[in-house]
């Protein structure tokens, strides 16, 4: 496997992988890592971040500040913009693994990791979903999606959530992110609230996808006609509706 880093910026680590052979590659959460057979430093660890840009395809001139590239001369994975690139050891790889939560994409995850953590804390709902250590993978979006799907109050603090309604979540989260893996954006509203059942106009938004209350402020909810809400959490934008969201715990099905 041909290693390089065209922008330089970790040209050192690619050096010393260039030529080892590619042996897999794996993701925790928001976490990549590229393991090769070669010696420790060898895995590669990426992080998108907000920004970050991983792209597959076949080989052609470079597009870009290409921090990491990756081809076998006719296909090639082009990184750009990471919060994270670096070469890490074993021990590190596994540190991150031990570190993180369960994540809904991973057919191993056991999501009483997550509870018996989310289950001590006095935070909010709202910002333990962001937290990497309950659950891995979950962004802005789906945090804001699921807690409304489950007409759940996003102030309610962890220790007020009951065993049951975290396994509604999580079986949520693995639902709508799954679905978004297939389609390649995120669409979260159930069929009664699409745009063709309720004959409203598609969603206009550069994040794509059909949503209840994310990147909705001052907007109607879908569903009951409040306004959707905004403010500000932990340095992130948290979305809801007071209409909807009133309960601590999940409905009983």
């Amino acid at each position: 496997m041909r290693v390089d880093s065209p922008q330089g910026r970790f040209a050192m680590e690619a050096e010393r992988l260039d030529g080892a052979t590619l042996v897999g590659a794996e993701a925790v959460g928001k976490h990549l890592f590229i393991e090769f057979d070669a010696p420790e430093p060898r895995w590669i660890h990426i992080h998108l971040g907000l920004i970050g840009k991983l792209r597959i395809e076949p080989v052609a001139a470079l597009r870009g500040e290409i921090r990491l590239r990756l081809s076998n001369g006719v296909t090639e994975a082009l990184l750009s913009g990471p919060q994270w690139c670096r070469a890490v050891t074993d021990e590190e790889h596994a540190t991150v693994e031990a570190t993180s939560g369960p994540d809904p994409l991973r057919p191993d995850a056991d999501p009483e990791v997550g509870y018996e953590r989310l289950s001590r804390s006095g935070k909010s709902i709202a910002a333990l979903l962001m937290d990497q250590r309950i659950a891995a993978g979950v962004g802005n979006i789906f945090r804001a999606e699921v807690l409304f799907r489950n007409r759940l109050r996003p102030t309610t603090p962890g220790r007020e959530i009951d065993r049951r309604t975290w396994l509604v979540i999580w079986k949520d989260l693995v639902t709508i992110m799954q679905d978004a893996v297939r389609a390649g954006h995120i669409d979260t509203v159930r069929p009664e609230h699409t745009p063709e059942a309720q004959q409203r106009a598609a969603r206009e938004d550069r994040h794509g996808g059909e949503v209840y209350v994310y990147r909705r402020a001052g907007e109607d909810c879908l569903v009951c006609g409040s306004e959707v809400r905004t403010v500000m959490l932990e340095g992130r934008n948290m979305y809801w509706c007071p209409g909807c969201q009133r309960r601590k715990r999940a409905a009983r099905s």
